[in-house]
Order: structure tokens, then sequence, then C-alpha cells
């Protein structure tokens, strides 16, 4: 089993951006939305920080208390979208259950919307408008891509299977392997296996059979060491885009203990999907920069 190493290809990626950004005319601004004390969200903001800033970007510090009202929020967005040079807004999640996220996350401008969460940003990226993408769903797609197999010869004849359709990884990883022409077999907890256009699957609600014939997996569902080797066929990829609290730490859906002797190649968590999911998000800051710099 070879691991994949996220913070290698994370390097990769940003070392590329640095000097993009190092060429541009104005120096682009990345603001990252905090509401409430919470530690975990705010050790996410302030390492989203400290990376944005090694690669010469500037840092929007936006905290609010968790008293404060979608309508409130709204505002202070608002006036962050007008920053001169600001080219890239998201808001940390979750948000304070008294607040209406889908509101809140639309209050960002479309230009600015480098998670892509907001309603246009998001309907572009499925209408094929893949300048700015979800992520996580992109970090997912470098790390497969760094393991050098051709999409078009190679993974045409694999069975590839997506587990999960949540919103930041399992839907837009569908939709991006489906922009190249492949066919995902998508498995959720609660609905038959389908594909990438909404279709069922023949033999649909046989998931556990078709995670076995699997050659790649790509996993989002947040379910702690489910993927073991009794699940998985040999030489497996598993790409692992989940993560759970446990005892010992944060921990994915692949059990990696469990999988060694049979996978192939294997991306972990921590180290994996995650580092690259940040340096994405930079890079897509880094575009809407390029685009404000013609």
């Amino acid at each position: 089993m070879q691991i994949i190493d996220g913070k290698k290809i994370r390097d990769e990626i940003l070392t590329n951006v640095k000097k993009e950004v190092a060429s541009l005319s104005f120096q682009p601004i990345f603001c990252d939305i905090l509401v409430g004390d919470n530690p975990v969200s705010a050790q996410y903001v302030d390492m989203k920080m400290r990376k944005a800033e090694s690669i010469g970007m500037a840092f929007h510090r936006a905290s609010f208390k968790d008293t404060i009202t979608n309508e409130e929020l709204i505002s202070e967005i608002e006036k962050i979208n007008k920053i001169p040079n600001m080219c890239g807004v998201i808001v940390q999640l979750p948000l304070p259950k008294s607040l209406d996220t889908k509101r809140i996350l639309n209050a960002i401008d479309s230009r600015l919307d480098v998670d892509c969460l907001g309603d246009v940003r998001s309907n572009k990226f499925y209408n094929g408008d893949i300048s700015l993408g979800f992520p996580t769903a992109l970090s997912c797609m470098a790390l497969f891509d760094s393991i050098g197999l051709d999409f078009n010869l190679e993974t045409s004849k694999k069975n590839i299977v997506v587990l999960g359709y949540g919103e930041l990884v399992g839907k837009p990883v569908s939709a991006l392997l489906k922009f190249r022409g492949l066919s995902p077999i998508v498995i959720t907890r609660k609905t038959p296996a389908h594909n990438a256009y909404g279709e069922a699957v023949a033999g649909g609600d046989k998931k556990e059979d078709i995670i076995k014939n699997a050659d790649i997996i790509i996993s989002g569902i947040g379910n702690g060491k489910y993927i073991t080797s009794d699940k998985i066929k040999e030489g497996v990829i598993l790409i692992d885009a989940g993560t759970s609290e446990s005892n010992s730490g944060i921990v994915g859906d692949v059990d990696l203990e469990s999988v060694a002797s049979k996978a192939s190649f294997v991306s972990p968590v921590p180290g994996g999907v995650g580092p690259v999911t940040v340096a994405i998000l930079l890079k897509n800051v880094l575009e809407v920069a390029k685009n404000k710099n013609v």
C-alpha cells in the first residue's frame, strides 16, 4: 500500500500559487468569517490565515459574537464584499443554529465565493464552469491525479464508487468525474445506488457488493474506519475525504491498518485531503485575483 502524501501535494500547489501572487500588481485579500467562539473553528481560521500570509496574501479577520442576527451578519458581509482587493470570502461552518446558513452564504458576492457554497457559484459549477470549484472535491481529484493514472485510458474501464452525496464531497466529486467522461456509482446510506446523472443502478440495493467490486473508492461519509479489508477488493485505490472524532483523535472513513494489505493507494486522515483542500481554496483566491488583475 502506498500512502498519498497530501502535505507534499499541498506544498507543490502553494509554491506555484506563491509565485503567481508575487507577479500580481496588487496584494489579494482573503477573508474567513468566524461567528462565535468555537475553539476548533478558530483553529481552522488561524491555520488558513497563516497559509494565506505565507504565500503573500493579506488576511482580513472578521469575527463576530454568536448573538449576531442574520440581518446584521449579512450587512457585515456586504461591507466585506466591497473591500478593495478582496479576492475571496468564506464563512467558517457550522454557524450557530440561530442563523440561516443558506442566506448567509448567498450574501457573499458570487465573484468572491471561493468555497462555491452560494447558489450562484454552485450553479455555475454544476453547469460546467469549474474555473472556481469546491475545494474539498477538487482536492480529491488532485490526490487521484497525483497517482499518475490516465483518466481516459485506464480509468474509463474501472469501477468508480463515491460514498456519500454531500454538498462538500460526494455531489461535486461525482460532477467532476462526470465532466471527465466517467460514470461513478454513488452510494448513500438512505437511497439505492445511482450514477452521476441520478439514475438508479441495477442491483443498487446490494451496496456491499458494489463496494466490494470497486477499483476506486472516494469516500466522504464521515463514518470512522467504515472501510475495512473485508469490504474491498485487492488493489483498490482509496481517496478518504471523511473525518470523524474518536478517542485517538480525528480519523477517516478508511481503517488504514485494516486495508494495508489490500489497497494499492490510500490517502490518510489526517494528512491527505485536508491539507490539499486549503491549498485549492487559496488557489481559488488567486484565480479571482488574476481576473481582477486583467
